[in-house]
């Protein structure tokens, strides 16, 4: 592999042109984010040259404890040595069981798992299980939602882009983060299995007002449908506790769904939490026991890697530490809130924060933001992510499209030296900003182009 990847790494770009999705390397390009990364550990990246570049996006919340944590890498080695009988499929390996065990511990209210391959398929599996249980149909989720590109999850999509040429999809009804009014209206109406919700949603970092989630909890339980948190980004302790729901007392929702850092960033893995009854309610019977499964899941390997990354949190104090540099982080970004015009809010839990810039008050930089937001809104966000990669060597990202938003969801092991490294390129950038000038302007006139081109 290591001979392969020596003769054709070069081709990286062309490959992936050539017979994978090739409006990437194109966009790519565009930004000026075609980088070839050499290696990685932690937080960091190198390229060939030996220049280190500090990651913020953490392969979109994956790598929670950052790149190849040697316990995880040791953890799937040993497996792997281990050579196991693994997915015969008729019998009950030991792996699964002692997983589900260390998970439920941190949710004491469930009490059973299903292990499958992804948080779309996590979510899958939940709006499923909410079905078979309640015996009802429709699910309800939020506006500007993300909980999957599957056809299910898909469905409760918030977000029309996603959506668009990929119908029809199942008859599921979005309401506004936050409107309990909302909720009881469609719930009257008797056919609602579930509401699905993520405790911060990933579209915008946007928290639900104090109590949502546990009046939801009790007006759903009322009506007899089920709570389902989507922790795939939140979860596995991304905003300071292990569970995002766990920030509101009372709040203890019938189905949970995980991915992401649970993986170690190695092996696919999903995960989705549930009460004793629920599923007994999909695996009512022996004919019914192959019901709702997948080939992959439970796999050793994965497995393996969720102990791990288990072992490591509790072992390194993961939820405190992303509790503490999260609000050292964001304390140190909202300072500058008055600083800068440009920059209207900071805001999020733990390592989960986003950036809002909006329309500034002086008249020269009023009239550059609003030919941008002619072009196309989120072209400001994609302004100040270019240079921080290109100039300051950080990977960030836009928090969703048409927003002017920048998501950070870093590693959770980052400390006081990572947090000093972004707010000084980040002020610089900013300064840069509001100069009104400059290459990051003319990069926005550039994007500008794109933008129209593209209509």
């Amino acid at each position: 592999m290591r001979a392969l990847l020596a003769e054709r790494g070069a081709e990286r770009y062309e490959l992936h042109s050539r017979y994978l999705n090739h409006q990437l390397p194109r966009m790519l390009r565009t930004l000026g984010f075609d980088k070839v990364y050499e290696r990685a550990e932690g937080a960091y990246f190198w390229d060939a040259e030996g220049h280190d570049y500090l990651d913020m996006l953490a392969g979109f919340g994956v790598m929670g404890l950052g790149r190849h944590h040697p316990v995880v890498r040791q953890a799937l080695h040993d497996v792997l040595d281990a050579s196991t009988a693994d997915l015969t499929r008729f019998d009950c390996p030991p792996l699964p069981g002692l997983l589900a065990e260390r998970l439920l511990r941190h949710a004491p209210h469930l009490d059973r798992v299903f292990f499958g391959n992804s948080g779309s398929e996590a979510v899958e599996t939940a709006l499923k299980f909410a079905r078979r249980a309640t015996g009802r149909p429709r699910v309800l989720y939020c506006a500007h939602a993300f909980h999957g590109l599957t056809t299910g999850s898909l469905s409760v999509n918030g977000e029309a882009g996603f959506r668009d040429g990929f119908g029809p999809l199942l008859p599921d009804t979005a309401i506004e983060l936050g409107d309990l009014d909302a909720l009881e209206r469609e719930l009257r109406r008797g056919d609602v299995a579930a509401f699905v919700v993520e405790p911060v949603q990933g579209k915008g970092v946007h928290t639900p007002p104090p109590g949502f989630l546990y009046a939801a909890q009790e007006l759903l339980h009322r009506h007899k449908a089920l709570l389902i948190a989507d922790e795939v980004q939140t979860g596995m302790g991304r905003t300071g506790a292990f569970f995002a729901y766990q920030h509101e007392d009372g709040v203890e929702p019938d189905l949970v769904c995980l991915a992401k850092s649970l993986s170690g960033g190695y092996v696919p893995v999903g995960a989705t939490l549930g009460k004793d009854w629920i599923f007994k309610k999909v695996y009512s019977s022996m004919d019914r026991v192959l019901v709702h499964s997948t080939s992959f899941g439970g796999g050793a390997q994965a497995m393996a890697a969720g102990l791990a990354v288990l072992a490591v949190m509790e072992d390194e104090q993961i939820v405190a530490n992303a509790r503490l540099t999260g609000e050292l982080l964001r304390s140190r970004l909202a300072a500058l809130v008055g600083r800068y015009e440009l920059l209207h809010e900071v805001r999020g839990r733990g390592l989960m924060i986003g950036i809002e810039f909006g329309r500034p008050a002086s008249l020269k930089l009023r009239s550059r933001w609003a030919m941008l937001q002619a072009a196309r809104k989120g072209l400001f966000a994609q302004m100040v992510v270019v240079p921080l990669l290109r100039r300051h060597r950080i990977l960030t990202q836009v928090s969703g499209d048409h927003m002017e938003v920048i998501k950070l969801i870093p590693p959770l092991i980052i400390g006081e030296r990572e947090v000093d490294r972004f707010v000084t390129a980040f002020t610089s950038v900013m300064d840069d900003a509001h100069a009104g000038g400059g290459l990051m302007w003319e990069f926005g006139r550039t994007l500008m182009k794109q933008a129209v081109a593209n209509r």
